[in-house]
């Protein structure tokens, strides 16, 4: 393994501990425990043995922490530069423990997992490569180095093993339907984008992760979209980084939805959707307040409430050059790029109040202010927004029917219960009624492929559970 992060240290003093404990193994001296894996596409069963927690190391690339290295870039830096070195492994042992959306705080889980060791020990092992580097199993590591207990049941890799296979090795054990502790939303999307760049169809790559290739394509539209926004953010070495938006997931999903349906209508409304939800988003609004948001929020809401700082006039763009083809693109709308100045102008304040957290600096004052009058002003524009939704809803009443029958059902299920309690219950006719309801259902999925282009979780649950039916 000499490819990437090279060889740890202890890589010689760790490969010939590994091959004498497998030496053991063989010999019948001991109980025989294998794991089994999926190697180069093919299950393979690997010899479990105990390795001594001190001499491991830490998979410099593991995806659990990918976006969160951001939080000390002079940390991370070293851990690129020197991936081995005691200040990288100490740094990703702090990580590790943290919480993902906010690597300054114990992630309760980590805590969780640790009560879990020092009452049962370890239930499912880890898995190493010779050299010692740990595949699968890094936080379990982690807290077994904050117990104090000295050793660690681990797998071990194929001698050949490379760095490619880390990497697949580490996916295909994280992404199993019975794996525990997922990634983070952050170091999913990371995880997946890094397959796409290996040049693997994005079929695969949603079959690895186990959801439909639309829904691997919004993620990687909505990871594309936040790198966007953090070289926005950029404002004299301060920046917004991935692990900001760890919190945002049904946000972001709802936005490509909704961004994906307006571009059919008009690309200028849905980039001036797309760029106000982002400016809501940044400032922390709600997923309900988010969803207010429609191509005519600012006309319509927001424009009389912004403060005259916060307002660009309209200009001209420029037509864009292709380079090399000696012809222009059609610039954006004016519209469009208002939308984005307030937006640049919001992450700015963000990446500024981030970074100085707690100095009482003129320039974080300035962001503090900026970033307040901004929320203060959508927080206005929001209220009639709502207000004119409410009435819009009152309208459209598919969505309230479908939750009066869900607590019809509820009842139902009460019912049901006392039914059978006093043997009263006439079982044709409940399967009857059963029968209906699915026929039911049958045509309202029917309805929802005619009336629905960006289909939601439960729209595609929904027609998901009907064609399995063969209904």
């Amino acid at each position: 393994m000499d490819k990437e992060f090279g060889r740890p240290p202890l890589a010689e003093e760790n490969k010939a501990r590994v091959e004498e404990r497998l030496k053991e193994i063989a010999g019948g001296n001991v109980v025989r425990e294998t794991l089994t894996i999926e190697w180069r596409t093919q299950p393979l069963s690997v010899e479990v043995i105990d390795m001594p927690v001190e001499t491991l190391y830490y998979n410099p690339g593991t995806h659990r922490i990918r976006a969160q290295r951001d939080h000390k870039p002079e940390r991370d830096e070293l851990l690129k530069q020197e991936p081995w070195a005691p200040d990288s492994q100490d740094y990703l042992h702090y990580l590790l423990q943290m919480l993902p959306a906010d690597p300054s705080k114990k992630d309760p889980d980590f805590d969780v997992l640790m009560e879990s060791l020092r009452s049962y020990r370890q239930n499912e092992p880890g898995l190493i490569t010779r050299d010692g580097i740990l595949v699968n199993g890094n936080t379990r590591r982690a807290a077994l180095k904050e117990l104090g207990i000295t050793n660690i049941r681990v797998g071990v890799l194929p001698e050949s093993c490379t760095w490619d296979d880390i990497n697949a090795v580490e996916l295909s054990l994280q992404l199993r339907p019975d794996q525990r502790r997922e990634y983070s939303y952050i170091n999913r999307l990371l995880a997946m984008e890094e397959q796409q760049l290996l040049g693997r169809p994005l079929a695969d790559v949603a079959r690895e992760f186990r959801i439909r290739a639309n829904t691997c394509e919004q993620d990687l539209w909505i990871l594309s979209c936040l790198r966007d926004l953090i070289e926005r953010s950029g404002d004299g070495g301060a920046q917004l980084r991935l692990l900001d938006f760890e919190q945002h997931q049904e946000k972001l999903r709802e936005l490509h939805r909704r961004y994906a349906k307006e571009s059919t209508a008009s690309k200028d409304n849905a980039e001036v959707l797309k760029e106000t939800r982002l400016t809501a988003i940044v400032l922390g609004f709600s997923k309900t307040d988010v969803r207010l948001i429609e191509p005519d929020f600012r006309d319509r809401y927001l424009d009389k409430r912004l403060p005259d700082a916060l307002k660009t006039e309209p200009e001209a763009p420029a037509a864009v050059a292709i380079p090399g083809l000696n012809r222009t693109m059609k610039p954006s709308a004016p519209k469009v790029a208002q939308a984005k100045a307030l937006t640049d102008t919001i992450l700015k304040a963000k990446a500024v109040v981030t970074a100085e957290d707690g100095l009482l600096t003129e320039r974080s004052k300035s962001a503090t202010a900026t970033f307040a009058a901004a929320h203060k002003a959508v927080e206005d524009a929001l209220e009639p927004a709502g207000k004119d939704a409410r009435v819009r809803k009152r309208k459209q009443a598919a969505q309230d029917r479908i939750t009066d029958a869900c607590q019809d059902i509820e009842q139902c299920i009460t019912d049901l219960t006392l039914a059978k309690a006093s043997g009263s219950l006439d079982e044709e006719a409940f399967d009857e009624a059963v029968l209906t309801l699915r026929e039911t259902l049958t045509k309202l999925a029917v309805a929802t492929q005619r009336s629905i282009k960006a289909p939601g979780d439960g729209v595609s649950w929904l027609r998901e559970s009907v064609r399995q039916e063969g209904m």
